[in-house]
């Protein structure tokens, strides 16, 4: 039932709407708040794989690849991912190829690579071990402070404070609701209030999954955030292209400019900008004008 409201939980919905209304973060609204979410997930929250474990590693693959990428994608490709580099040792010790080749179909590929890296990291110096401390895993390749706490939220329960694109639209919706141009840093008290501290798992769970009823009820809290922006077009984008290009010569292993702009049918010199631009970033190697996975 992700996507609505039975008629009781619209009727409780309603009333923290009329007590934040008149008297903003009360101790009774937050009660009232937090019972109406976890209420919610525990009769509809998404049954993911992510949500069947607590293996740091599997928790990190889960959370860099839903930074940009959609959780019905994600729900596949994770598992796929997790038959090939079920362990940091094996992604660690693989070639770049075959992690990107794993990774196809997920975009924003420098996730892919950052991944590996921090498993490299991890099994250098951690003994292979994700350290829980949100200070240093933000220190780690592609993740941030969001990131990172939510690996500690999700992998060792921890009670942290975060914000990401979810939770900042249910706070919008519920504390927020003449408010445009609201700031994460206005926001971050009232997570911090109404955090579960007994359980942060299931409390940033039924979060996520509340945002994602949101996002389907109503117009987008979001659009009232002061970190709003609109993505920008993919269709025809330099970023699908890159796509196009770099899956060609992970499929073919070797390939010239000419036959790539060919193959994708786009013009020769956009194509040889972006293939000059994925030389550059570390994903493929150039020598005499033929392009090959590193």
């Amino acid at each position: 039932m992700i996507g609505s409201l039975d008629p009781d939980q619209n009727e409780r919905e309603q009333r923290i709407l009329e007590e934040t209304r008149v008297h903003g973060n009360s101790p009774e609204a937050v009660r009232l708040f937090r019972d109406l979410i976890l209420s919610h997930f525990r009769a509809y929250g998404r049954d993911l794989p992510w949500r069947h474990t607590t293996d740091p590693y599997r928790i990190l693959v889960s959370e860099i690849m839903l930074q940009q990428t959609q959780v019905e994608r994600v729900a596949v490709r994770y598992r796929e991912f997790l038959d090939r580099f079920p362990d940091f040792a094996s992604l660690a010790r693989a070639s770049q190829s075959e992690v990107l080749l794993a990774w196809q179909g997920m975009g924003y590929n420098r996730r892919a690579i950052a991944l590996q890296k921090t498993a490299q990291r991890v099994t250098d110096d951690y003994g292979g071990r994700l350290p829980a401390d949100v200070e240093t895993l933000a220190t780690f390749s592609g993740i941030g402070k969001a990131t990172a706490a939510a690996i500690c939220a999700y992998a060792f329960n921890m009670p942290v404070v975060y914000i990401e694109t979810n939770i900042r639209r249910v706070f919008i919706h519920f504390f927020f609701q003449d408010r445009e141009g609201v700031r994460d840093d206005e926001i971050l008290p009232l997570v911090e209030q109404a955090l579960d501290r007994g359980n942060p798992r299931e409390w940033y769970s039924a979060l996520m999954d509340y945002g994602t009823v949101l996002k389907k009820r109503t117009t987008n809290p979001n659009r009232r955030s002061a970190s709003y922006s609109r993505q920008s077009r993919f269709e025809g984008s330099d970023r699908q292209v890159r796509g196009r290009i770099l899956a060609l010569v992970l499929e073919e292993g070797t390939v010239t400019g000419e036959a790539a702009a060919a193959r994708v049918a786009e013009d020769p010199g956009r194509v040889r900008r972006i293939l000059g631009d994925l030389v550059r970033e570390g994903f493929i190697a150039e020598t005499g004008g033929t392009y090959t996975c590193r």
